[in-house]
């Protein structure tokens, strides 16, 4: 569970409505962020309030864009979203909630360090712990977790993420990569979008479930492909793993017509 402690200041005293007061650009990404909220929310990844995931915000102020703590996920829309800059200031807050810290230094630390990286999404599952639990991390015994192979960081277990000088340590570990599991925590994703974090997070969860019913049959021995055929899918994967393809936008298309079946506040 993340600290209760909250980056706050009084909500922004304004008649006009926050579609209003941003870019068209912002609010792009403002209504892509709150249906991962929403979708995270159908999948049942929540955290009650906690964990979070986080956008940049499009332009040269180095903003971004998160859940404003003590909101479910399933109420999280555009507008009520957090704007904040890299040094914790919060730009503009419509709820007056303000933030959860321990997200704030989880990403802002990824933010400020990869700005090729422009969603940030973090879960605490079930499965998703239990496998960053497990010594020896996700292991490559389905299609989905070898798709992973070469692409996953760690990231080791510090406590509630509420020193700054974790990001350091953060940073280093993710290096290059955009896919981390945080020890005895939960699942990161990034990606060079919304949409593309959101599909990395969705096949990394489908991994950790499946690992996690494989190793349920106790006794059991796993089969692990070759080598050679782990490379195979390493290399096959690496095509879709820039999030800059077809795919991803046909995935995130996808998801938006099976939220919208049920639900499209999120919009508002």
């Amino acid at each position: 569970m993340s600290s209760v402690t909250s980056l706050a200041k009084p909500t922004q005293q304004t008649t006009q409505s926050v579609r209003d007061r941003v870019s068209a650009e912002e609010w792009e990404v403002r209504v892509k962020l709150a249906a991962a909220y929403r979708l995270a929310a159908l999948h049942k990844w929540t955290d009650h309030i906690y964990t979070h995931f986080s956008a940049r915000v499009p332009g040269p102020d180095e903003h971004f864009l998160i859940n404003a703590f003590g909101l479910l996920f399933d109420e999280i829309n555009a507008s009520n979203l957090v704007k904040v800059a890299l040094d914790g200031t919060i730009v503009d807050d419509p709820t007056g909630l303000g933030i959860n810290y321990a997200g704030y230094v989880i990403h802002s630390a990824i933010h400020g360090a990869r700005p090729d990286l422009h969603a940030v999404l973090h879960t605490h599952t079930r499965d998703g712990i239990a496998v960053s639990a497990q010594k020896g991390g996700l292991l490559p015994i389905s299609q989905h977790s070898i798709a992973f192979s070469g692409r996953v960081a760690y990231h080791g277990y510090e406590g509630i993420a509420l020193d700054l000088d974790e990001r350091e340590r953060l940073v280093a570990d993710l290096g290059d990569k955009s896919v981390m599991i945080l020890r005895n925590h939960g699942l990161l994703t990034g990606g060079v979008s919304v949409e593309h974090a959101f599909q990395q997070l969705q096949s990394l969860e489908r991994a950790c479930n499946i690992q996690i019913a494989a190793q349920a049959a106790g006794n059991a021995e796993l089969v692990f492909p070759p080598a050679e055929v782990v490379e195979k899918v390493e290399q096959q994967a690496k095509r879709h793993s820039e999030g800059t393809g077809p795919g991803v936008a046909r995935h995130w298309d996808a998801l938006i017509r099976q939220l919208e079946r049920s639900d499209a506040d999120y919009k508002l």
